[in-house]
């Protein structure tokens, strides 16, 4: 069993590591479509008391129950809905203007909506995302310091440990994220300065290499991605316009960079189920031309992955391409996690819709501009897995030099 004392230090390691609390500013806990669910209380008042302890002026927690919201896209008006999605959304706007940091726990059950119409789940998502999109595209483009970290739930616990009594499962649960999040250890802040030391060396080699294209190959495949001229790569290591660095995701083992919103052409094939507002996605194959998913297809969820894709016009774009090798710690796990934050970061992946700006200049260019410069726009931003290790992915260099990035699902260049 996780002890009390492992919990405070992953409570320390979210507010002072992940969001980076400075004194006198207001912390959100839980906001959106990401409440605090009732099996979390416990660990919330950790974050609270930590959040109090780094001298926040404020704590406010957003409590939630997704039974609640369940019910309510089955039943509820969603006109209603969207209301109090606008009155949440001036909530957390009033808290931006005073310069809080945001905090949220993702851990929805993979089978809520299971049985429920996928045209009322999309639509219910739809409206909470355009009451919010504002202030995401602000948070996004790292104007206030967020980070996202996660504990379990007994439905989520069951999903994942489903070969263990149901008594075991969210204490396996709780040493999978544990691990993962490299919090499991003494000095969890120690293990994350080091880490993100050894993520920044691979981000500069892939700058330094000055890349025009990546070509993936792999079963179901073959797929093209041209960057635009003045990308560059990223880690989760953020900072606010102030400076103040902050880690957007625990965990994380990513390096990665925007797509030319019209350079991608080929087929690529989901390697791993996508667990997306309570609806799972399976087996899915996106064929692009000219940057624009033409054909899109799923053994299971298919309505699911329709809703994303046919969000806006924005959502048959990609926003994100990101690489991650089969060796990670959470690759390593050796388990399918049905939590985007976990299953991202155990393989290579892309986002469907909305991009990062990584482009030179770009934290400060209009929305209105960014599709002069190749970036994508988008109410949608989901990230869907694609890394295996029968993966090989090549570079072109703007110099037209030929590299390997990775070979069989790993880097194929040590650093």
């Amino acid at each position: 069993m996780v002890s009390q004392e492992q919990l405070k230090k992953y409570a320390d390691l979210a507010v002072r590591v992940g969001v980076n609390i400075q004194p006198g500013q207001p912390l959100v806990i839980g906001y959106w479509n990401r409440p605090v669910l009732p099996p979390h209380i416990a660990f919330s008042r950790l974050l609270i008391e930590a959040g109090y302890d780094a001298g926040a002026s404020f704590v406010q927690v957003d409590w939630g129950d997704e039974w609640w919201m369940r019910e309510t896209v089955r039943r509820g008006s969603l006109d209603l809905l969207a209301a109090r999605a606008r009155w949440q959304a001036q909530w957390v706007e009033e808290l931006a203007a005073q310069g809080a940091a945001y905090l949220a726990i993702p851990a929805a059950d993979p089978d809520l909506y299971k049985g429920i119409d996928p045209a009322l789940v999309g639509e219910a998502d739809r409206l909470q995302t355009e009451a919010i999109n504002p202030f995401n595209f602000r948070r996004t483009n790292n104007e206030y310091s967020w980070s996202l970290l996660s504990a379990p739930t007994q439905a989520w616990a069951d999903k994942v440990h489903a070969n263990l009594p149901p008594e075991q499962r969210v204490d396996a649960l709780w040493e999978d994220i544990l691990f993962c999040s490299r919090a499991s250890g003494s000095d969890p802040v120690a293990a994350w300065e080091e880490h993100l030391q050894n993520l920044g060396k691979r981000r500069d080699w892939l700058n330094h290499l000055r890349i025009r294209s990546l070509t993936y190959r792999a079963p179901g495949t073959d797929l093209t991605i041209t960057l635009p001229d003045h990308h560059f790569w990223a880690v989760a290591q953020s900072k606010t316009p102030a400076g103040v660095p902050f880690i957007a995701n625990i965990p994380t083992e990513e390096v990665y960079s925007v797509p030319l919103k019209t350079g991608v052409d080929g087929v690529v094939t989901s390697t791993m189920p996508l667990n997306h507002g309570g609806a799972l996605i399976e087996g899915m194959q996106l064929r692009f031309v000219g940057g624009r998913i033409v054909e899109y297809t799923a053994k299971s969820g298919l309505e699911a992955l329709r809703h994303i894709i046919e969000m806006d016009e924005g959502s048959h774009f990609l926003g994100e391409v990101a690489l991650v090798p089969v060796n990670s710690p959470i690759a390593e796990r050796g388990r399918l996690f049905y939590n985007t934050l976990f299953d991202e970061n155990a393989s290579c992946h892309f986002a469907i819709g909305k991009a990062y700006a990584l482009i030179e200049g770009g934290s400060k260019l209009p929305r209105s501009e960014w599709e002069a410069h190749g970036l994508n726009d988008s109410l949608m931003h989901v990230d869907f897995m694609v890394g295996s290790a029968q993966m090989d992915i090549t570079a072109t260099t703007q110099s037209g030099e030929t590299v390997e990035i990775f070979r069989q699902g790993r880097w194929a260049t040590p650093v």
